[in-house]
């Protein structure tokens, strides 16, 4: 197996790391959200390229680099557009930031980066779960669980907004297939609409990697679960790690988003590293998905997790801090 190998940004310490994260979420948001027509002429939120060059991983202030006021009122303010063209533009369905998440630590590098920023508009999110663990909401084990009272709970909706979040049904936790499917219903009816789609694109997938490989709640010696082509979701039992029954979200899934990010940190996790960017080959999930979704995948590291690892580190260069009132996303 040869794999393109993925962008990687590494950073000195964990705070670096969970900045740079929410940086790359926010920056994935505007994609989503943000018409066209509605972005400042220097801005292009359709790919990298609109990563800026006068930024680098040492920089603590991310609102140095702000478009021009005249730029912002031009794009941003409702006064600049006629009502009736207002209504011409606007799109039929509603603008929507759809992104997938996993547990574990993640869920505290997500905590320490976005909880502090003031451009997220939590109220056009659409948050889907990786993987599940099986476990009742209130077990420090469960992904929806920790993701709730470490991030969701502590969100100022009045100001930002209320998510949708989309958890697995917790009456069916002792059922591992029963509750796959349901939730595959979930994303079916998130997704398909009333249109048949082959597979839910998510504007961004945020994964971990565990020690020994498995990202999601996909392992690395369940080859069946690796080959699935068609379910969005699988049972997974008998896990090898911490609770031994789970749902996960497939390979396909996963690669068929518009980008993918994974968020690693810890010297435990340079061994697996180390195999994944240097032993493509050896057919870690991880490296199914670099390969899977080529062009879309980074990496998002601290130094520790590299420790031993021969892999070209890029500096992550911050993008540019929209400023936009409740009518942007209109």
């Amino acid at each position: 197996m040869t794999t393109t190998v993925p962008k990687v940004f590494a950073f000195h310490e964990f705070s670096g790391v969970a900045e740079a994260v929410a940086d790359y979420i926010v920056y994935a948001q505007n994609g989503a959200l943000i018409p066209k027509e509605r972005r400042p002429s220097n801005v292009n939120l359709s790919d990298n390229s609109s990563i800026l060059s006068g930024i680098s991983t040492n920089t603590t202030n991310m609102n140095s680099t702000n478009a021009s006021t005249s730029d912002m009122q031009r794009v941003y303010s409702s006064k600049s557009v006629s009502s009736t063209r207002e209504k011409k533009e606007r799109p039929k369905k509603e603008l929507r930031f759809k992104i997938a998440i996993s547990g574990g630590s993640l869920i505290q590098v997500l905590h320490e980066g976005l909880l502090k920023r003031n451009d997220i508009q939590w109220g056009k999110w659409d948050i889907y779960f990786a993987d599940e663990r099986l476990v009742p909401f209130e077990s420090d084990q469960s992904n929806y669980g920790q993701a709730k009272r470490e991030i969701f709970d502590l969100i100022d909706t009045e100001k930002y907004g209320t998510p949708n979040i989309y958890h697995i049904d917790e009456a069916l936790i002792n059922d591992p297939q029963e509750c796959a499917d349901s939730y595959e219903k979930v994303l079916i009816k998130g997704f398909a609409g009333r249109d048949s789609v082959k597979l839910p694109m998510f504007d961004l997938f945020i994964l971990g990697c565990a020690p020994d490989g498995h990202i999601a709640s996909l392992f690395p010696n369940f080859q069946e679960n690796l080959r699935e082509k068609l379910a969005w979701v699988v049972p997974v039992e008998n896990a090898p790690s911490g609770p031994s029954e789970r749902i996960s979200l497939t390979i396909p899934v996963i690669c068929h988003s518009h980008r993918v990010i994974f968020v690693v940190e810890g010297a435990t996790k340079a061994p697996i590293i180390k195999t994944i960017m240097e032993r493509p080959e050896k057919g870690l999930p991880s490296s199914i998905v670099n390969e899977g979704a080529a062009g879309r995948v980074s990496w998002f590291v601290d130094d520790d997790a590299l420790t031993d690892v021969f892999v070209t580190k890029k500096n992550y260069k911050y993008h540019q801090k929209l400023e936009f009132n409740n009518d942007s996303f209109k």
